[in-house]
């Protein structure tokens, strides 16, 4: 048996095997030795494992889970997507440069290319992310530093040209960022298709599970990803150890959950587009999507995805009545949980438009978009028939 040092108590407590569940280092420290000052010394601590606002062997577990996803060379974990994303972008642009990004953009990160990133001296341009003739003809004439766009967009599911769109970038030397949160690397590796970096919420599909918030940014460029975990450490977006280890545990049913999630959403679209009282079905698996052929196949060649929206008759006012009467899915914002997730965009990711900007946006009345979960497709179709046919009139 191996004596306790007296002077450390609980300090004793390495197992000279390995779990095959990674550890919560619960610590704000490590101990020190001389390979813990070299780096310091000689990188600013960015490799060993010195103190958690740097590193963590349970963050970096976490962030080499994202990484093997993506097929990519490095992941970071940050303390939500939207760490993920301010940071990537500030990394990348100084006062003076460009950002040329799409209009269709998550409500934060709209927030921070209008407000913050222009206080910062940074330009910001706006293109139509499904146009890619705009993206083309914006970034000739500003030439950016950066593109940025998403795979998916919100509710409208529509999909940026992501191979095109990095042609563009490559053209001016510009970097382009894409955020891939409603996508994943189940359905689509951006890196594969020209990207420079990837950012993610991983609060959503990559954890999986509604209990932990977290963002993620990924990249096959070594020296950018050194910058990014520079930032990181600067403005203090980094990871928990705990909200790491349940990512972490998340992820290591991902492929599973996703090709469940994936193939009920292409089931429901299916079903629900003839429903009575549904005028329209949107899900990159139908062939009516807009943006069906040469760009679904190249984006998402194989799995659609698990997010759908359905546009019913009666407006915005029958869409909040459905949702109401929903007994499996939950009404809550958000998206990627086991659990199937409702919501109208009236009166949460859209509610600050109008409706005039909200169809100007793509977005029509009584839209009601679902994150599909683990439920099963019959028992979700079931749930939206008769929540559909109890708000239906006469």
């Amino acid at each position: 048996m191996t004596a306790t040092n007296p002077y450390r108590p609980g300090r004793d407590h390495t197992s000279r095997t390995y779990p095959v569940v990674p550890p919560i280092y619960q610590t704000t420290t490590f101990e020190l030795d001389d390979t813990s000052y070299d780096d310091i010394q000689g990188t600013g601590g960015l490799r060993e494992t010195w103190y958690s606002r740097f590193n963590n062997p349970t963050v970096d577990a976490a962030a080499a889970e994202v990484a093997r996803l993506h097929g990519a060379a490095r992941s970071m974990m940050t303390a939500s997507g939207m760490a993920a994303i301010a940071t990537t972008l500030v990394t990348l642009l100084r006062s003076g440069d460009t950002v040329i990004a799409s209009k269709q953009v998550y409500g934060d990160t709209d927030d921070l290319l209008q407000r913050d990133l222009p206080a910062l001296g940074i330009n910001v341009v706006r293109v139509d992310a499904f146009d890619t003739a705009e993206w083309e003809r914006a970034a000739q004439e500003h030439r950016p530093a950066v593109l940025y766009g998403e795979t998916l967009s919100n509710p409208q599911l529509r999909l940026m040209d992501i191979p095109a769109v990095a042609k563009v970038a490559a053209s001016v030397g510009a970097r382009l960022v894409v955020d891939n949160t409603f996508a994943t690397p189940f359905c689509t590796r951006p890196l594969a298709l020209g990207a420079d970096v990837v950012v993610e919420s991983a609060t959503k599909f990559l954890a999986g599970h509604s209990d932990v918030v977290a963002g993620a940014v990924t990249t096959d460029d070594e020296e950018l990803m050194e910058e990014v975990q520079r930032r990181l450490i600067t403005f203090g977006g980094c990871m928990d150890p705990h909200a790491a280890f349940l990512a972490w545990r998340g992820m290591r049913t991902f492929g599973v959950r996703l090709a469940e999630a994936c193939q009920a959403a292409d089931i429901i679209a299916t079903k629900m587009a003839d429903e009575p009282g549904v005028e329209h079905v949107r899900h990159p698996s139908r062939m009516d999507h807009p943006d069906a052929g040469p760009v679904i196949d190249a984006v998402m060649p194989h799995a659609k995805g698990a997010m759908l929206s359905l546009a019913l008759e009666g407006g915005d006012e029958r869409a909040l009545a459905v949702l109401r009467r929903l007994r499996v899915g939950v009404e809550a914002t958000s998206l990627g949980g086991v659990e199937t997730l409702a919501s109208v965009p009236f009166n949460s990711s859209h509610f600050n438009m109008t409706p005039e900007q909200r169809l100007d946006a793509g977005i029509p009345p009584g839209l009601l978009r679902l994150s599909v979960g683990l439920e099963g497709a019959d028992e979700l179709i079931e749930d939206l028939r008769q929540a559909i046919a109890g708000t239906a009139s006469g």
